[in-house]
Order: C-alpha cells, then sequence, then structure tokens
C-alpha cells in the first residue's frame, strides 16, 4: 500500500475533522472546572501517569520475569513503547495525540503480576464470581481503585479516555446486546449503568491507533528478548518471510555488524514497516468511509487503522513463532507454573485470613462482606500487586516459593 504524504500530519497543525476534539469532549462523570493551561486529555494523561497503577508496571512483567536481568521489557518499558508509536500514527492521521497517549499508557493498569500467567490463574480462582479480565479491571482501577481525590474514588477520566480504554480493541456488544467475545465482565456493564460509554459501538480513532500500536510493540520487543534471551535465534527468525526480508536487507548494508546492533537495525525497520502500513490502510480506510466527526468513526461499522491482508498475515506468523519459540518454551512453562502457584496460593491465603492483605484500605472491613464481596476484593489487591511484591508476600506466609529462575 502508498502512503499519501500530502495527508500526513507531521507538525501539530489543524487536526483532522473525524479527529476527537477535547474542547467537546463528553465530560467527566463528577464534573469539575477546565484547566487554562492544559486541554481535557492532557489532563487525562497527568493524571495516568500520577498514579499507583503506573508506578507498579515498573514491577510486573511482560514475558520475562524481571529477575531474570535488567534489561528485559517490564509492563512499564512495554506500556512508554506502545505510547510513543501511538503518538506517532495519531500525528500522522492528524488526530489527537494526547488522547491516544492516554489510552495507550493506562491500557495495561488491570494487568496482573507475572503477565497472561498471573491473569490466568486469578480469573481461574475467581471463576465462582465472575472472573478476571484485566480491562474490566482497569476500568476498576481508574474508576474506583485509585484513592488521590478529596472529591472522587479513581481519576474522573474523561468520557473518551475510559472508551478508549474499554473499547480500543473493538466493541465488546451487539446492538442487541449480546457479548461479541462472550460475556460482558460484569465491572464495565456497572459502570455502563452510570456513564454509559456505549460499547456496542466502535471507539475513537485514537483509540484504535493505540490498540494496533500494542501489537506493533509488542510483536517487536518480544522478538528482541527473545534473541537477547536465547530462546530466539536469527535462524528462527527466517520461518517469517517478512523478517527473513528484513535480515537480508540488513546484512546486504551492514555485511559485518555485530549481532546486538544486528538486532536493533531489524527491530526498527520492522516497526517502520507496520507503522506505514497501518498509516497506509488508515488513509484508504478514511477515504471510503468519508468520515466527517469522530461519530462517523465509531458508526462505520470496521475498524480504521489496521494492518493490510499482508501485514495481518505477517503479524500473524510472527505471533505463532513467539508462541513456539518463546511462550510455550519448557523453561518459560515451568516459571509459569510456579507464577501461578504464587498467584493460587495467596488468593486462598486472603480468602481465609483477609488480615493478611495488610496494606489494603478495605483490610478492616473485608471479613463480613458476602463471599463474592471478598472475592473481588482479594483480586483487587492480587491483581494490583507487582511480581516482587507478590513473590515477598508469598515467602512470608508459606515456607515454600516456588523459584522463578
Amino acid at each position: 500500500m502508498t502512503i499519501d504524504t500530502h495527508a500526513l500530519g507531521f507538525g501539530y497543525g489543524e487536526k483532522a475533522v473525524y479527529a476527537t476534539d477535547p474542547w467537546a469532549s463528553r465530560g467527566r462523570l463528577y464534573e469539575e472546572g477546565g484547566s487554562p493551561t492544559r486541554s481535557e486529555f492532557q489532563r487525562d494523561r497527568d493524571r495516568i501517569v500520577h498514579t499507583t497503577a503506573f508506578r507498579r508496571l515498573k514491577h510486573k512483567t511482560q514475558v520475562f520475569i524481571a529477575q531474570d536481568g535488567d534489561h528485559y521489557r517490564t509492563r512499564l518499558t512495554h506500556t512508554i513503547e506502545v505510547a510513543q508509536i501511538a503518538r506517532a500514527l495519531a500525528r500522522a492521521l492528524k488526530l489527537d495525540e494526547d488522547l491516544a497517549e492516554g489510552v495507550a499508557l493506562v491500557h495495561d493498569f488491570g494487568h496482573t503480576p507475572f503477565g497472561h500467567t498471573g491473569e490466568d490463574a486469578l480469573h481461574e480462582v475467581l471463576l465462582p464470581f465472575g472472573g478476571f479480565d484485566h480491562n474490566a479491571q482497569s476500568l476498576r482501577i481508574v474508576t474506583k481503585l485509585e484513592r488521590r481525590y478529596a472529591d472522587f474514588d479513581g481519576l474522573n477520566l474523561t468520557w473518551e479516555t475510559l472508551e478508549g480504554l474499554v473499547k480500543h480493541n473493538g466493541p465488546l456488544m451487539t446492538p442487541d446486546g449480546k457479548g461479541i467475545h462472550g460475556p460482558v465482565p460484569q465491572p464495565i456493564l456497572d459502570y455502563c449503568e452510570i456513564h454509559d460509554l456505549e460499547i456496542a459501538s466502535f471507539a475513537s480513532l485514537e483509540a484504535q491507533v493505540a490498540a494496533i500500536a500494542d501489537d506493533i510493540a509488542y510483536n517487536t520487543h518480544d522478538i528482541d528478548d527473545g534473541l537477547r534471551s536465547g530462546y530466539l535465534t536469527f535462524e528462527m527468525l527466517e520461518e517469517v518471510p517478512f523478517l527473513a526480508g528484513l535480515m537480508a536487507e540488513v546484512s546486504a548494508r551492514y555485511p559485518h555488524l555485530e549481532p546486538s546492533r544486528f538486532t536493533h537495525e531489524i527491530m526498527r525497520r520492522q516497526i517502520t514497516r507496520m507503522v506505514e502500513d497501518v498509516i497506509a490502510v488508515s488513509q484508504q480506510a478514511l477515504a471510503e468511509i468519508k468520515p466527517e466527526s469522530v461519530a462517523d468513526i465509531r458508526a462505520a461499522g470496521r475498524v480504521t487503522a489496521t494492518f493490510s491482508p499482508e501485514m495481518a498475515e505477517t503479524d500473524k506468523q510472527i505471533k505463532q513463532m513467539l508462541f513456539k519459540r518463546i511462550y510455550r518454551h519448557p523453561d518459560i512453562m515451568r516459571i509459569r507454573a510456579g507464577a501461578a502457584q504464587i498467584v493460587t496460593d495467596l488468593f486462598r491465603a486472603y480468602m481465609d485470613n483477609p488480615k493478611e492483605m495488610q496494606s489494603h484500605y478495605w483490610v478492616d472491613h473485608i471479613a463480613g462482606l458476602a463471599v463474592a464481596a471478598k472475592a473481588r476484593h482479594v483480586g483487587d489487591y492480587l491483581a494490583g500487586m507487582t511480581d516482587t511484591y507478590a513473590i515477598s508476600a508469598h515467602k512470608r506466609l508459606f515456607d515454600q516459593t516456588p523459584d522463578l529462575r
């Protein structure tokens, strides 16, 4: 696909008509006065960055447990990379960069310690009480669990940022109320009762670029971390024709490049090609939809910011390689089993004796709650833990703690 370079918004000039206007925001659940120096979406971004939840991301696993080394991505560094790519896409498409960045920065707030392993384990123990979903948990954090402001719980973010958080991967239900990917998590339904996020429609284009930026970021940095760890080799990358082509290109230009520089030259080209592909596809979709407002983006009935069929196939091939070579590697699976045991053990211990949740603000009241309500609070506490805190908590309560090395 070819990019229309004349349509690119490389500067800070006028936004497109389909961009989300911060001065026409649908507002916040709790009314506040405006700021004379920042737009509403800038305020959202700043509130997100100053949260406890954001700081905790630095000690939460992306793929490799932090103990494996200081150079691997954490959930925080992944989030920063996603935000950078989202801003680049937003600027190219003349969107509101602050909204795109805010959605990118908040999108992983609800992740548990130990990556998707922790999420799977927490979902399993919470199944009798509605299960666990990291997007729904992100919403709980920013609307309820962050306790910073005198006038309200949560961050009181704008409707548009919350919409992007909940729907950046697409609508959650059909127009007739059926869940598209199974039942809609109850925390999302509960919130929509008081502040309707219109979960049957697509999100803004700013939220869509944050979602595709997430794919671009982790496809690239998981390869980088895989090569650093030794689970991947350059020969394995040749299983994906797209990556083989990038390596041939780098080798032809730099025939004697050291491995670390060779890796970086591959990765930077991968990000560039994927970003350019999304821009070209988005421009074509916009030419077909002809949106006159952000409402037209939401009502388009299709994703606007996505990969071309060719790049979508490459994306699929990269994910398959990563699952085969890294995510399902016997060493990683052994570590995953230990991490899942830590989460499961802690859940049961806290359900038996909530007083063990020493830093949880509900600790003095939780024992008298119904079982389902107590389980949800235990889930909140566990989901908020970092890897390091979960390991130390387990060592305090149990004689043996799995070795996650």
